[in-house]
């Protein structure tokens, strides 16, 4: 048996769907707040690479560790980095501070011990994946929730969970986004790209507000709203030392806000925002600022109801 794994893959990847559903031959479960990992071991050596290729070894040294003494030769993870709260919700802000000791939660194994799993049907999957993990810090075996999709989501809202993801029970792993895996959102959350920041006022330095947007139909960055809340003067000077090099003198929006005292930055930064709901004419209401994602392109941020 050979003690490498002969393939890299890309993450397949959940489509968005806007009301819970039950489908007979689904399962449904817990949907994380974190940093998409897939992690590779092969012998001893262990790569923790995120959904756009970055190597994240170093970074959750914890985890790599973990997952090296796993008795499996060779074996392929897909799961997810979070930091859990007190009542075991994940949530991306405490991961981003480093408040809490990241986990590794794990929801499908592809490869073990010279065997591709990506034909496998899912439920094949889980049983190799339950047979391979040990289930302690930091690494969890992804949760299941209740065997009916209707039920599963009111469980999720009972929880304070962002949302679940339900995935038919027979398919195989498929690089890219997916129909066969479905996500619904219990808690607004989602990723904007940066396009620029207002001036500061009253007490707060460097700036005031983010200037968010994502991409249409017609890829053209189109303004979805500003969020002044959810920052500390730490990652106030943070982001702001980070926003210098990407200052220009153009808007990046195909329809910029109005007003005085805006910077515009190049669309290279994307932020996880949480938010209470979409307006009719498609802005944020009451956004605020959970942290920087690097895993993810700005490209990748679609305005919701985009066709692929």
């Amino acid at each position: 048996m050979s003690g490498r794994i002969p393939f890299r893959v890309h993450p397949m990847l959940a489509t968005l769907v806007h009301e819970p559903f039950h489908r007979p031959g689904w399962v449904y479960e817990e949907k994380y707040d974190g940093i998409r990992i897939l992690a590779y071991k092969e012998g001893a050596r262990v790569r923790l690479m995120s959904r756009n290729a970055n190597d994240r070894t170093a970074t959750y040294g914890d985890v790599a560790a973990a997952v090296r003494a796993l008795p499996s030769q060779t074996l392929l993870l897909d799961g997810e980095i979070v930091a859990f709260d007190r009542r075991g919700v994940s949530r991306f802000q405490l991961l981003q501070q480093g408040q809490m000791r990241p986990a590794y939660a794990v929801f499908d194994c592809l490869y073990i011990d010279g065997r591709d799993l990506r034909r496998e049907p899912l439920t094949t999957r889980r049983r190799a994946l339950e047979r391979a993990l040990t289930d302690r810090d930091p690494l969890r075996l992804a949760r299941r929730l209740a065997g009916d999709g209707l039920a599963a989501y009111r469980l999720a809202e009972r929880r304070g969970l962002e949302g679940l993801i339900a995935k038919d029970a027979q398919a195989p792993y498929v690089e890219g986004r997916s129909g066969t895996w479905l996500k619904v959102k219990v808690r607004q959350e989602d990723e904007f790209v940066i396009g620029g920041f207002t001036a500061p006022g009253g007490a707060r330095t460097r700036f005031g507000a983010l200037l968010l947007g994502a991409y249409g139909g017609n890829g053209k960055l189109r303004y979805v709203g500003k969020v002044g809340t959810g920052f500390t003067a730490q990652s106030l000077d943070s982001l702001y030392r980070t926003f210098r090099p990407l200052i220009r003198e153009t808007s990046p929006f195909a329809d910029p806000p109005r007003g005085r005292g805006v910077t515009h930055l190049a669309p290279r930064l994307v932020a996880q925002v949480a938010f209470e709901e979409w307006t009719a004419d498609w802005k944020l209401r009451q956004p605020a600022f959970l942290g920087l994602r690097d895993d993810k392109k700005p490209e990748e941020v679609i305005l919701p109801g985009t066709p692929p």
